[in-house]
């Protein structure tokens, strides 16, 4: 293992764990003495991934697990979750057995668990696995999202779009502490 700090291919275990389904080595190098950390999973045969455009490309983990990061940005969801997610996707398409995978698939995966865990990243994703045109795309998701979720699909709700009255709310005043001994305004 080369060492990240003097290129050194030489190094030293000093600490093996497992951990999940890798193997976390605590690493000294001979020549500096710096340490460093390394991952190792086994890596089972190649997974190909086919292209929509027939192309084919080997599934990279650390590629979905940063679409699924993109997805889910700025949302309240742990990024542990994400990562188990990108894994458990990982381990089904192991699971068939196959050499080859449509990436229709794959997609398929991450918006089933996409839909559980979050309707924002879950619509985020969609909008771009299903290339959306228009904004009747985004409305056809989220009319199914809500009838999946229980929610009866004549709802009523303000059209973002509606130019009707809107009620004024008054502004939030900030109120200032007086210090002591000092007189009101």
């Amino acid at each position: 293992m080369q060492c990240p700090y003097c290129a050194s291919p030489d190094s030293k275990v000093t600490d093996s764990r497992s951990v999940e389904e890798s193997v976390r080595r605590r690493r000294e190098c001979v020549r500096c003495g710096l340490r460093f950390t390394t991952h190792e999973r086994a890596q089972s045969g190649a997974l190909l991934v086919v292209k929509r455009d027939g192309r084919r490309q080997e599934f990279d983990r650390n590629k979905l697990l940063s679409r699924i990061v993109t997805a889910c940005a700025k949302r309240p969801i742990p990024h542990h979750k994400m990562e188990r997610m990108a894994q458990d996707i990982e381990g089904r398409l192991q699971g068939l057995g196959r050499a080859e995978t449509p990436s229709s698939s794959i997609g398929e995966m991450v918006m089933e668990q996409l839909r559980r865990l979050d309707p924002v990243a879950y619509v985020r994703w969609a909008s771009v696995y299903w290339d959306f045109q228009d904004l009747e795309g985004f409305e056809r998701v989220v009319k199914d999202l809500k009838e999946k979720a229980g929610e009866p699909q004549d709802t009523k709700q303000l059209s973002l779009l509606d130019d009707g009255p809107v009620k004024q709310s008054r502004p939030a005043t900030r109120r200032r502490r007086r210090r002591a001994g000092s007189s009101p305004p």
